[in-house]
């Protein structure tokens, strides 16, 4: 089963600043060869359940290696069976409507 998931993965007692640790998790999510694509709030990750999933779990475990004592995670996710979609395929299709619903765009 395909998977899109949006994580976000914050440690705790580590200070203020946390863009260290999210740098050491965006490394194991490139390494990885899944599709993702970073925003200001977290990480969208698009592949296989299992290897997604995998992906989360060596993302904490490299977050603790680094001394963080806790961490809490929010991950969104989605299926679907009746076809397949990709991220890229998601934002084209609110881009198409914007496009059209802009003044001077076509309605269709």
């Amino acid at each position: 089963m395909q998977v899109i998931v949006d994580l976000c993965v914050v440690p705790l007692g580590v200070g203020v600043s946390v863009s260290e640790y999210v740098a050491a998790c965006q490394r194991v999510i490139e390494a990885s060869g899944l599709g993702y694509r970073m925003h200001a709030y977290g990480t969208n990750i698009e592949g296989p359940w299992d290897a997604v999933m995998a992906v989360v779990k060596a993302c904490h475990e490299r977050v603790h290696a680094m001394g963080a004592p806790r961490i809490t995670t929010t991950l969104k996710l989605g299926t679907r069976t009746d076809r397949e979609q990709r991220m890229d395929d998601k934002v084209a299709s609110v881009e198409t409507r914007l496009r059209a619903s802009a003044p001077g765009g076509s309605k269709t």
